[in-house]
């Protein structure tokens, strides 16, 4: 059986955020994925097999940390999609049916991939007692991301805050479902990024995230509405880091990246 790693939110090798991916005929048992999601210890596995023609997706789709399975996870989508592209198993746009609806990836002239996401419902809420603490920044404003994601979006002072954040990840596993999404302008928007991120995911196994799609489904509605434009570039800044073309079209997201194979191996078991 054939197994790829693709980096994805990047158009070099070991950069962006990797992504174990597998092409299955059917879905066997889930503790057959959730020990290949431990084997390949990435943030995220995809699986995805075909489904019969004339329905309202192409493939069905399932994500796998090295500890659970999530609702919803972008860079493991793109790389999905890349596969499925690069090695000709589909053409053109396709809908993959997921726990989070069905979504579509397209691929661009360019070589990219548009994926097409639901809007996280933004929920002003009270940052929660202790949580500046754990993340070693004071929250200028906090939000409750919807039932997709369960994170906490979290704006602070400047790009340099993100940068230097080394929170405690025990600590905030305690404020969210899943984790905290810490975000700030850019500090120079002419270095191709209107925003900045960084990601913590205690809860799923993942302390740092190097690029979450998800999580720009939060990030576009929030500075669309500060800075007043729908398409935005967001810097996802961790050691490996990736850029993601946000557009906001209401209830729907649009998240742009490019993809790269860096393994194409096989899995024996």
């Amino acid at each position: 059986m054939r197994i790829r790693i693709v980096d994805a939110f990047t158009d070099r090798p070991f950069a962006g955020n990797p992504a174990g991916v597998l092409l299955l005929d059917s879905f066997p048992d889930d503790a057959w994925l959730q020990n290949v999601a431990v084997e390949v210890n990435h943030a995220e596995t995809a699986f995805t097999h075909p489904l019969p023609a004339g329905g309202e997706a192409d493939w069905a789709l399932r994500w796998f940390t090295p500890t659970t399975e999530v609702a919803l996870c972008g860079h493991a989508t793109l790389a999905a999609a890349h596969v499925l592209h690069t090695t000709g198993a589909h053409r053109g746009p396709v809908r993959f049916t997921t726990r989070s609806g069905v979504l579509v990836a397209t691929p661009g002239d360019d070589g990219s991939i548009t994926l097409d996401f639901p809007t996280a419902p933004l929920t002003p809420v009270a940052a929660p007692n202790g949580v500046a603490e754990a993340l070693g920044a004071e929250p200028l404003a906090t939000f409750d991301t919807g039932p997709n994601t369960g994170d906490l979006l979290i704006e602070v002072t400047d790009e340099r805050t993100v940068l230097g954040l080394a929170p405690d990840h025990k600590a905030l596993a305690r404020y969210s479902k899943r984790g905290i999404i810490t975000t700030a302008r850019a500090e120079d928007p002419s270095r191709g990024y209107d925003f900045v991120s960084r990601c913590f995911f205690p809860n799923v196994g993942i302390d740092e995230d190097p690029v979450t799609g998800s999580a720009h489904t939060a990030l576009a509605p929030f500075w669309s509405e500060r800075l007043g434009r729908t398409t935005l570039t967001g810097l996802q800044a961790s050691p490996r880091s990736g850029l993601v073309r946000t557009e906001l079209r209401g209830e729907r997201t649009l998240l742009t990246g490019q993809a790269v194979t860096v393994v194409d191996g096989e899995l024996l078991a």
